[in-house]
C-alpha cells in the first residue's frame, strides 16, 4: 500500500490501466451507440493509452531537469505520450484529462489525498474546456464526478481518495443513461465513462494492492441499425478529420472558432508547450479540405487522418460472410486531399503506416469477397502482403497492386471496372499504376551524399522513383527541372499534388509551365495535403 503517488507507481498505473483496457477493449466497443470509427471508443482508448505507456517506456532513466518531481516527470511523458497518440473524441479528451493531472502534479513534492483531489478537479477542468460543446452523460461527466468525490473524501489519505475517486465514477457511469436518451434508448452507459473507470480502478489497485469488485456493465440490448445514433455529433458531418498541429495559443484560439463553425465533436487539446506547442485537434466536418486549410494557416499539421463515416460502418454483430461478387479497394493514404480523393473513387482509406490487423479490419469491413490493396509505400507493401494471407483464411480473396506512390494509386484507380473479371481488373490496375512514374520534392533533413551530389540540410530534393535526381535552392525551379526532367522520357498526363506545407499557388505555377513548355500535355492538380512533400508528381 502507498502513501504517496511516486513514479514508479506512475509507471505501474499506466501498465495496469492499459491492461484494463486491453482486457474490456471489445466490451467497450460494444457500448458505443453509433456504428462508426469514432465509435470504437475501447480501441481508441487503447491506442491512446498504448502511446502513453511507450513514451514512459522510451525514458525510464532520464531525470527531470525542469525542476518537477520524478513523479510529475513521469506523469508529464504519460499525457504527452497521450497526446501524440489519441484517437478519436475519447481519446482526445482522455489525454487533456492527464495533462491537467500532470500539470498539477508536477511540481508537488509528494502526492496524498488532497493533491490526488485537487489533480482530479483540474483534470475535469480541462477535459470540459477542451470540448467546444460539451455533453453531459459522457467521459466529461464521469471525470466530474470523480474529482467532487475526491473533494468530498478530505483527507490526505491517499487510498481512501483514490477509492472515492472511483466510486463517485462507478456511480455517475452508471446514470449516464439517464443524462442522454441515446445511451437509454440503446440499453447501455458511455463507453469512454466506462474507460475512465476502468483506469480510475487501476490506481486504486496500485495504490491499495487491492483490485475493486465492481459488476460489468450490462451487455447493450438488441437494437436494429436503423435506431443507431452517434454518441457525439450530429449526423450531417460526414468525415472525422483529425491532426497533430504545431502551432501558438493565438493561432489555435482563432482555429478554435473556424472549426467550430465547419462542423461539430471538436475537441483540441494541447501539450502546453513553450509558445503553444502541439495540439490534437478533433472535428466532424463536410469540407475535410477546410477543416486541414485551417490548421495550415493556424500552424504545421501533421500525422494527418481523414475517416468518411460512410465507409466505415462497424456492425455490431460479427461481421457476415464476405459477399461473392462484391468487390472493393482499400487504399493507404496520407493527407487529408488525398483521402478525400481515394474516397471520391469509391475506395475504402485507411492512414499511413497501418497495422496488418487494421489493414485487415479495413478488408473486412468492406464486406466483399475480392478486394484490391494499393499500400502507396514499399514499408507498407509487405503489411499489405501479410493482411492478404490472413483475409484468404477467412474468404476473401486478396490482391495487392504493388503502388509506391498516391500518384500510382490515382492511375490505377482510374482504370477499375467491376465488369471485367477482378484477375483481369488487377492486371489492368497494376499496369497502369507501372505506367506512371512519379516523384517526389522535399527539403533536406540533415547533410548527405546522394547520387545527384552533396546535399546541405534545407536543400530541395527532387526525387524521381526513389533516387535523387535534383538538388536546388528553389523549390518552384526544382519542380519544373523535375517535370521537364520525366516528360523528356515521353508522357501524355501530369498529375499534381500540393502538400500541407507547399507555399500558395505552386501547383499553378507548375501547372503554367507545363502549358507553356508542354503544350500537348493534360495537366491534373490537386490538394494532397500530404506531409514533408510540397508536391508529388505522376506522370502517365
Amino acid at each position: 500500500m502507498l502513501e504517496t503517488l511516486d513514479a514508479a507507481a506512475v509507471r505501474r498505473w499506466c501498465a495496469s490501466g492499459l491492461a484494463a483496457l486491453q482486457r474490456h477493449q471489445g466490451e467497450i466497443d460494444d457500448l458505443n451507440v453509433y456504428p462508426v470509427p469514432d465509435g470504437d471508443t475501447g480501441t481508441n482508448l487503447v491506442l491512446t493509452l498504448t502511446s502513453a505507456q511507450q513514451a514512459l517506456a522510451m525514458d525510464l532513466e532520464t531525470l527531470p531537469d525542469d525542476g518537477h518531481t520524478p513523479h510529475g516527470h513521469a506523469l508529464r511523458l504519460m499525457a504527452r505520450g497521450a497526446l501524440l497518440g489519441a484517437r478519436g473524441n475519447s481519446g482526445v479528451i482522455l489525454s487533456q484529462i492527464l495533462r491537467g493531472f500532470a500539470d498539477a502534479l508536477a511540481a508537488a513534492p509528494a502526492v496524498r489525498g488532497r493533491q490526488l483531489a485537487a489533480a482530479l478537479a483540474d483534470a475535469a477542468t480541462a477535459a470540459y474546456a477542451a470540448v467546444a460543446h460539451p455533453v453531459e452523460g459522457t467521459l466529461l461527466t464521469v471525470v466530474a464526478a470523480a474529482a467532487r468525490a475526491a473533494e468530498q473524501a478530505d483527507t490526505d489519505d491517499l487510498r481512501a481518495v483514490a477509492r472515492a475517486a472511483a466510486g463517485g465514477a462507478a456511480r455517475a457511469l452508471a446514470r449516464t443513461p439517464e443524462q442522454l436518451p441515446a445511451l437509454a434508448r440503446a440499453g447501455v452507459v458511455d463507453a469512454g465513462g466506462r474507460g475512465l473507470c476502468l483506469l480510475l480502478d487501476a490506481l486504486v489497485e496500485v495504490v491499495t494492492g487491492e483490485s475493486p469488485a465492481r459488476p460489468a456493465p450490462a451487455p447493450p440490448a438488441v437494437r436494429p441499425p436503423a435506431t443507431a445514433v452517434r454518441e457525439t455529433g450530429s449526423p450531417a458531418y460526414a468525415y472525422e478529420v483529425q491532426y497533430l498541429l504545431d502551432a501558438t495559443d493565438e493561432a489555435v484560439a482563432r482555429l478554435r472558432g473556424e472549426l467550430d463553425g465547419l462542423g461539430d465533436s471538436l475537441v483540441i487539446v494541447g501539450d502546453g508547450g513553450p509558445g503553444g506547442g502541439t495540439w490534437n485537434v478533433h472535428v466532424h466536418v463536410n469540407d475535410v479540405g477546410a477543416a486541414v486549410e485551417a490548421g495550415v494557416v493556424a500552424g504545421r499539421p501533421h500525422r494527418i487522418t481523414v475517416t468518411r463515416f460512410a465507409d466505415q460502418v462497424a456492425p455490431a454483430a460479427p461481421l457476415p460472410a464476405p459477399l461473392p461478387d462484391g468487390r472493393a479497394a482499400v487504399v493507404v493514404a496520407t493527407g487529408a486531399g488525398i483521402a478525400e480523393l481515394f474516397a471520391g473513387e469509391g475506395a475504402t482509406v485507411v492512414p499511413a503506416n497501418p497495422s496488418t490487423g487494421e489493414l485487415l479490419d479495413a478488408i473486412r469491413a468492406t464486406g466483399a469477397a475480392r478486394v484490391v490493396v494499393l499500400p502507396n509505400d514499399p514499408n507498407t507493401q509487405s503489411v499489405a502482403s501479410a493482411a492478404a494471407r490472413e483475409a484468404h483464411r477467412l474468404g476473401v480473396k486478396v490482391s495487392v497492386v504493388p503502388t509506391r506512390s498516391p500518384v500510382q494509386a490515382l492511375a490505377a484507380l482510374a482504370v477499375r471496372d467491376p465488369k471485367r473479371r477482378f484477375e483481369d481488373d488487377v492486371i489492368a490496375m497494376a499496369e497502369a499504376a507501372g505506367a506512371c512514374r512519379y516523384a517526389e520534392v522535399c527539403h533536406a533533413s540533415r547533410e548527405a551524399l546522394t547520387v545527384a551530389g552533396p546535399c546541405r540540410p534545407g536543400d530541395v530534393l527532387a526525387l524521381v522513383e526513389g533516387e535523387v535526381h535534383l538538388i536546388g535552392a528553389d523549390l518552384l525551379d526544382t519542380c519544373t527541372a523535375m517535370v521537364d526532367r520525366m516528360l523528356g522520357g515521353g508522357g501524355e498526363l501530369v498529375t499534381l499534388l500540393c502538400g500541407a506545407d507547399a507555399p500558395a499557388g505552386l501547383a499553378d505555377r507548375v501547372r503554367e509551365h507545363v502549358e507553356w513548355s508542354w503544350p500537348f500535355v493534360e495537366v491534373q492538380a490537386y490538394e494532397g495535403g500530404q506531409p514533408h512533400y510540397p508536391l508529388l508528381v505522376g506522370v502517365e
